[in-house]
């Protein structure tokens, strides 16, 4: 497991130990998309949630998207004429916080919920600091050259060190320093590793 890995799941952890009724993370979304996504909320609820598509009907979301900052669901005044707050409330997702963070271009997004009670400021100060933390440590590296890239992307598809340097017209060394420099950037010690994280930051 690598270091950014161990800190994600000790992020994860804490975010375990806050929010006794689940969370959900969208790490980097971009397009709509997170480079990463995790729930533990109702599996029932995410269903539902899934189902009706309500990612898109979602208060919650659109504060995250809209605004940067820390806010308790109780909160957030904004319209919600699919009743996404009702319904989750019926699956025990009573109280929460929503915490979003980075460029709008980038943006992370934590949702906590409790059951029993509102999050003390204290707690939304601690899921603050996880989803700041969440979001630079799996910050896409931007100083990979696209050669690196390129370089990554034939050993990915399968060539080997000689046929990739050949479809690339540069010799087998000037291949071998562009991995290297890649695993360098991307704080990989493999070459294997920084193609797994290279498709992983949607470099690839």
């Amino acid at each position: 497991m690598s270091e950014r890995q161990r800190l994600m799941v000790r992020y994860l952890q804490r975010l375990d130990d806050i929010a006794p009724a689940g969370y959900t993370v969208g790490v980097h979304i971009r397009f709509a998309s997170p480079l990463y996504l995790k729930s533990t909320y109702p599996q029932e609820w995410q269903d539902v949630y899934a189902a009706n598509a309500y990612s898109l009907r979602d208060p919650l979301v659109f504060w995250g998207i809209s605004k940067s900052g820390k806010t308790r669901w109780s909160e957030i005044n904004l319209p919600d004429p699919f009743g996404v707050m009702a319904k989750a409330a019926k699956f025990g997702l009573t109280y929460g916080a929503v915490i979003a963070c980075g460029k709008i271009t980038s943006r992370t997004i934590v949702g906590a919920a409790r059951s029993d009670r509102e999050f003390t400021d204290t707690e939304i100060a601690d899921i603050e600091d996880i989803a700041h933390g969440l979001h630079d440590v799996t910050e896409p590296p931007e100083d990979l050259t696209p050669a690196m890239i390129e370089a990554l992307r034939l050993v990915g598809d399968g060539y080997r060190h000689t046929a990739a340097a050949a479809e690339l017209g540069i010799s087998e060394s000037a291949l071998k320093a562009r991995l290297s420099s890649a695993r360098d950037r991307l704080g990989a010690k493999t070459t294997a590793e920084a193609l797994r994280m290279a498709r992983e930051y949607r470099l690839l």
